[in-house]
């Protein structure tokens, strides 16, 4: 049968705590006439439990939290010290070596510690720091030992309430009211209304006896156990023993038939998951509305970082005191479901709802939110199905509003859409109802946390080394360049690399509807479009953005993506003396790249030919670099073309790198290999002649 580890905690130095821990492992010891476990985790009083039990231990939690072979019968009494019944590991006295304790480690020692012994005591400390949590989530029971003082029961109320708030069940703390005097004006009555709780136990004072015992380095259980100090710990341990608190709270934090709420609707159909998850929503409703009428949640949208933390704290108090009212019996069965309602709350009320993990989630390349019962992603190349979800279509109304807020931008019936960005860059759509038909729409395109480079490009296969070679040549040569690509197939990613290879020295300006581009370059301006006001004026569009740009001494103009009447505005920048200009378009193949070039400059509603359309796009844009995502998932340059002037009617291409397909491998994933044409570009000569140096073994297979 298991055992169980109480671990006792002080609000501040000197409430003793560390005598009463000592004392109550020898007290257990005598009690259960069986071998009990006494462990120093206070590391801010290092070495004070060897002083009280006179106990010298063998190796200290240093060197038992290092240990990296099995903890079992053989192996642990290697590491303590025997004193009677009472087994003991030490913390070390020096401070740099008690701040250096593996939490890890201890964690794996607790783990099985009570398989080895029925009690195990702790002294964890006056601070929740990470070692005294690992001790705490390991426990069944929490001492909190206070004094008839007014700091100490201030201090004791404040360890009480972290403890709360970082879930810990109410009932698993109990308190130990230390120095206790007959006619002190500190009465125990006192001391639990302003802790919330009940004394567990009353120690009376008894000051001769406790000196005497330190004095001889011994615990008063073994030199004084007919005095007051030693009978009040003895009716500790008979308390626990008689009322049997320890099984009882086993039971409340670690039920022996609770299941996860996840496990238990993995194992379901669709329509089972939906039932036996809606006494959580219906929960989670509950709190949230209370909370809202309770709190003012405006407070959240202050870019302070200290007060957004300050609103955590607070909200998440208020949550842990609602929950504590309602009836939970079947829904929160464990701890671990507890802390899991609590993020879920105030993800919703404060930041991103569900959304948090997913964006949290490295791996996760987009989030697609189709109502609120329904959220999608992708990992990998390949799009999946979450198991989360949010509570309703408000909730999901709130997290788009809370993502448009900052940025200035706006969406309602009147406007149901919008595009915007989060904070660390990753771009977003939203579309509500009317509009979207089945619920709040979101659409979340991630983008990596480190800037990606033409090297990973290389790494992931996307390009050789001499595609990136010609790539950087053309870009510090000044050609105009056109990346070309489906929906998802990563443009963005690809010419944000293509402007990493901009000289540092020249002056960039970005213009995107929603400001994705992250350049590594120092000169930059960024424009953004901006929509029209709730009076439907002062709208910018991209067109607009690009016009100003002009006047703006560019090297370099960057244009996000074109899609309308801004794509003549760009060809004729690009053909006016704005060399090395970039943009990318939506098409599956350069062909077709032009013939949706030409379609767009059409929308600027001039009265130009087709032909003339053509020959402006043909003298302006040198290079269509595609980029396709492939039924596998994975992202490739499929063209490398350049654009070789006008043939009649029709605007000549030539490839110079392609990416041929051969096939599929054993695990569905497509093989293939990038060839060069052969092809030597027309401007590599006239690079040649202004003296770069370009090495023709690059346009060699």
């Amino acid at each position: 049968m298991a055992g169980h580890i109480i671990s006792i905690i002080g609000g501040k130095g000197g409430v003793g705590k560390s005598v009463f821990a000592a004392n109550l492992a020898f007290a257990y010891a005598e009690e259960v006439k069986a071998k009990i476990m006494l462990f120093d985790f206070d590391q801010q009083a290092a070495g004070d439990l060897s002083l009280i039990t006179g106990i010298k231990s063998k190796k200290n939690l240093k060197e038992l939290s290092d240990f990296q072979g099995v903890i079992d019968p053989k192996t642990f009494p290697t590491f303590v010290s025997l004193q009677g019944n009472v087994s003991f590991v030490s913390m070390p006295a020096e401070k740099l070596l008690a701040e250096s304790v593996s939490i890890e480690g201890m964690g794996k020692t607790l783990k099985t510690i009570t398989n080895l012994y029925p009690i195990t005591i702790i002294d964890v400390g006056s601070e929740l720091n990470p070692l005294a949590l690992k001790a705490l989530e390991y426990s069944t029971l929490i001492f909190l030992v206070t004094t008839p003082d007014i700091l100490a029961v201030s201090q004791g109320r404040r360890i009480n309430q972290e403890l709360i708030t970082s879930l810990f069940p109410k009932d698993m703390v109990q308190v130990i009211l230390n120095n206790y005097e007959k006619g002190h004006p500190v009465t125990p009555e006192l001391v639990s209304k302003n802790l919330g709780k009940p004394i567990f136990t009353l120690i009376n004072k008894d000051e001769k006896t406790c000196v005497d015992a330190l004095n001889k380095s011994q615990v008063i259980m073994n030199v004084a156990k007919g005095s007051l100090y030693a009978k009040a710990v003895t009716e500790c341990v008979r308390k626990l023993i008689q009322k049997n608190v320890l099984k009882t709270l086993e039971a409340l934090v670690k039920p022996n038939d609770a299941s996860s709420k996840k496990s238990t609707e993995a194992s379901n159909s669709d329509g089972e998951k939906k039932s036996s998850h809606q006494p959580w929503i219906d929960l989670k409703s509950r709190i949230h509305k209370t909370l809202v009428d309770e709190m003012d949640m405006k407070a959240n949208n202050d870019n302070d970082p200290r007060a957004k933390l300050i609103l955590r704290e607070q909200t998440k108090k208020m949550v842990v005191e609602l929950l504590n009212k309602e009836d939970v019996k079947g829904i929160i069965n464990s701890r671990e479901d507890l802390n899991q309602i609590v993020k879920e709350i105030l993800d919703e009320a404060l930041a991103l709802g569900p959304l948090e993990d997913l964006l949290a989630d490295k791996e996760c390349s987009e989030i697609m939110v189709c109502g609120p019962y329904k959220i999608f992603y992708e990992k990998s190349g390949k799009v999946k199905k979450s198991d989360i979800t949010f509570t309703n279509d408000r909730q999901v109304l709130n997290v788009i509003e809370r993502i448009v807020a900052p940025i200035g931008r706006r969406i309602d019936e009147k406007t149901p859409y919008v595009d915007a960005r989060l904070a660390n860059g990753s771009r977003v759509h939203a579309i509500i109802p009317p509009s979207a038909i089945d619920g709040c729409t979101i659409t979340i395109r991630k983008f990596p946390e480190n800037r990606i480079t033409y090297k990973d490009l290389v790494k992931f296969g996307s390009m050789t080394q001499e595609m990136a070679d010609f790539l950087r040549i053309a870009v510090e040569g000044k050609r105009n360049i056109v990346v070309s690509g489906g929906t998802g197939s990563g443009k963005t990613t690809l010419i944000n690399v293509l402007a990493g290879f901009i000289p540092s020295n020249e002056r960039i300006i970005t213009c995107e509807d929603s400001a994705e581009l992250s350049l590594p370059q120092d000169h930059i301006v960024r424009l953004e479009t901006r929509p029209p006001s709730l009076d439907g004026q002062g709208a910018i569009d991209i067109r607009c953005l690009v016009k100003q740009t002009l006047r703006m001494r560019p090297d370099r103009i960057l244009v996000g993506e074109c899609r309308g009447g801004e794509t003549l505005d760009m060809l004729q920048a690009m053909g006016t003396g704005h060399d090395g200009s970039m943009t990318t378009v939506h098409s599956n193949n350069p062909r077709e790249c032009i013939g949706r070039l030409e379609t767009l400059v059409q929308y600027a509603g001039t009265a130009l030919s087709p032909k003339s359309i053509r020959e402006m796009i043909a003298s302006s844009v040198h290079i269509i670099v595609q980029q396709s995502r492939l039924e596998d998932g994975s992202r490739k340059v499929t063209h490398i073309t350049e654009l070789g002037g006008m043939q009649g009617d029709v605007v000549t291409l030539q490839d110079i790198f392609l990416f041929k397909q051969e096939g599929f491998d054993n695990k569905g994933k497509i093989k293939g290999k990038h060839q060069s044409s052969g092809f030597i570009p027309k401007f590599i000569e006239s690079l040649e002649r202004k003296g770069y140096n370009i090495p023709m073994g690059i346009f060699k297979n």
